[in-house]
């Protein structure tokens, strides 16, 4: 339904959106987390309000920019910032845009949905903001579009209308709706969808997104186990047939200079872990090291801190120090492990006090033990 190839943006010589590839299609949501300023500019580079640098937007095989005009009936919308006539009814507002829509849709049906039937005679001035939020996101369906863009659809709502947009999502895509969503929370943008992308001043990636396994055997795993079983009862015989077959090779003398197979040694090398797993609610999320900002120990849990957000994880802090000591990570302190490429400042505040200063938005500080300030500066060669 919906491809965005290479779509991309500069001023000058700055790059202000990295290229943008996607595939969209009907009955799928993609979730974007990035900060409120990039998702705005994608979502206008999107439906052409602001020219594009480079790339092309197809949807239903069009170029979505040249054919928006014919094509907005099939796309509803949801900004973060846009308006409300505050002094309209909330039943008189839906039916508005209904009628500017022409649609055949029931005012009703788009009430229950979004749980606002018992307020549709109230003015929406007198909504709530989670309300409103709501209400927002039904205007956006109202037509009965195939492809929906909602940005920041969760944000700052209340957890009613979290389980009630959830339940909203869930309806849509059963109907074979494409969405789009935008987020600035992570854990959010997880726990919306599988299919979760993050993007920031410098790339758009997808993230390695597991849903945990659930408990219990499934035919499959039965399947699988009678497979196992089946195989071990064979196994005598293969293991005759290849004693013999190892006993013909014996008999062949290898040509000089060249050694008999046996003779070779192998050599078994352990895979190498690069990626870190962290649980949120129940799916895991495998992020790169380099995405790790720093890691502590809180109440026996380590935290990794990503980009502004914590996320738990299942390995010990002795676990990660050795996992990702290959990566730069450093452990500065019993209950804190830092990326020292995020590494900014290095504070002396007495004698025997140190801080790290991240390159973050929030300037993390992390604590600097006196006894590891002689070997960090050792790997730092200062």
């Amino acid at each position: 339904m919906l491809i965005i190839d290479q779509l991309i943006k500069r001023q000058g010589n700055a790059l202000l959106l990295p290229a943008i590839n996607l595939r969209l299609s009907g009955g799928q949501c993609a979730v974007i987390q990035c900060n409120n300023e990039l998702g705005h500019l994608f979502i206008q580079l999107l439906l052409g309000a602001v020219p594009a640098s480079g790339g092309q937007v197809q949807f239903d095989g069009d170029d979505l920019h040249s054919s928006f005009k014919q094509k907005a009936s099939q796309v509803g919308i949801s900004l973060l910032n846009e308006g409300l006539y505050e002094r309209l009814k909330v039943k008189d507002y839906l039916s508005f845009y209904k009628d500017l829509y022409g649609a055949a849709t029931s005012s009703h049906d788009i009430l229950v949905k979004i749980g606002l039937l018992d307020k549709q005679n109230s003015s929406i001035s007198k909504l709530t903001f989670s309300e409103k939020k709501r209400l927002q996101l039904g205007r956006s369906i109202i037509h009965n579009p195939s492809f929906i863009i909602w940005e920041e659809p969760e944000q700052n709502v209340d957890i009613e209308s979290h389980i009630i947009i959830r339940a909203l999502i869930a309806a849509l895509l059963a109907e074979g709706k494409a969405i789009l969503i935008t987020t600035s929370y992570l854990a959010d943008a997880v726990s919306i969808a599988s299919e979760v992308y993050r993007l920031d001043a410098n790339e758009f990636k997808k993230l390695d997104i597991i849903d945990e396994p659930e408990t219990g055997h499934t035919e499959e795993d039965k399947a699988e186990e009678e497979e196992i079983e089946t195989t071990a009862l064979n196994e005598p015989a293969e293991q005759e047939e290849n004693s013999s077959f190892q006993s013909e090779l014996e008999e062949v003398q290898p040509e000089a200079g060249i050694p008999s197979a046996s003779s070779i040694p192998f050599e078994a090398r352990p895979v190498r872990v690069e990626k870190i797993p962290a649980k949120v609610e129940d799916k895991i999320i495998l992020f790169d090291p380099t995405e790790i900002h720093f890691i502590e120990s809180s109440e026996g849990i380590s935290m990794l801190h990503v980009k502004g957000e914590t996320f738990p994880c299942t390995f010990t802090l002795n676990d990660l120090e050795q996992k990702l000591k290959p990566f730069g990570f450093f452990r500065c302190h019993r209950s804190y492990i830092v990326n020292l490429q995020k590494v900014r400042e290095v504070i002396t505040w007495t004698r025997n006090s140190f801080s790290l200063i991240l390159d973050d938005e929030k300037k993390s500080s992390i604590p600097l033990s006196k006894g590891k300030f002689d070997e960090l500066k050792a790997i730092l060669g200062i």
